[in-house]
């Protein structure tokens, strides 16, 4: 017999906060993998690199040094273009390349939890959200908290290599901008959402446990025996 409309129990308030923390999370996370501003050139500096993000580079004509071939780099460009293609060992160095590996797994992991907490919030479908309540919200807690992690791996290696010398030349006139202020906010409001998450994991598992209870002493009663006094 399924539940009446109106009758069900309704997303609870720290799901709805958790949720809503989670979203501006996502949505942090979403500029900060898109936007190309990580680091950024001082504009009084002549210098031929402008900015850069997790995915594309631009520059004003740029000659690197260690290339035999008199080539310039101008405009912007994905770092698996063909343009960037000679380049591209010196572009993305093994440390970036793990920076894009943590905020692109944050990035699945976040958008999985979207997901799970919008059907949990719509009560759809119905029965399955009720009934499995608790283990929906320990995953949302999960891939928020995972989510943390990887931001804050990614933007603590970033953050401690993005003026190395073998990397971008002349890193003294660059700054970190503010894509890379993003994913540290991203960071702080995941951690914030799963724990918000927590929290409703641990009461959906405390009234399922209280309703099995419940049903369990109700069935119980049910069973015992009446006895017919004469």
């Amino acid at each position: 017999m399924g539940v009446e409309k109106n009758e069900y129990p309704k997303a609870s308030g720290y799901l709805y906060y958790g949720a809503l923390l989670s979203y501006i999370a996502f949505f942090l996370l979403l500029i900060a993998f898109c936007s190309p501003y990580w680091v950024q050139s001082f504009e009084n500096t002549v210098n031929e690199f402008l900015n850069m993000g997790l995915w594309e580079y631009c520059f004003d004509n740029f000659r690197y040094p260690h290339y035999q071939f008199d080539k310039l780099f101008t405009g912007c460009h994905h770092v698996f273009s063909q343009e960037y293609y000679v380049i591209r060992e010196w572009l993305v160095p093994s440390w970036l390349m793990s920076v894009q590996a943590f905020v692109t797994i944050s990035f699945l992991l976040s958008a999985t939890a979207q997901v799970l907490q919008a059907l949990q919030l719509c009560r759809w479908p119905l029965n399955f959200v009720l009934r499995y309540e608790y283990i929906l919200s320990g995953i949302d807690f999960i891939c928020n908290s995972l989510s943390a992690i990887f931001m804050f791996l990614a933007v603590l290696i970033f953050g401690t290599s993005h003026a190395r010398r073998d990397w971008l030349l002349y890193p003294n006139y660059n700054y970190l901008s503010w894509s890379y202020g993003v994913a540290i906010l991203s960071f702080f409001f995941h951690m914030f959402a799963a724990m918000v998450l927590w929290k409703e994991a641990k009461q959906s598992y405390e009234l399922r446990r209280e309703s099995k209870n419940l049903i369990m002493q109700m069935q119980h009663h049910q069973h015992q025996p009446h006895h017919t006094h004469w």
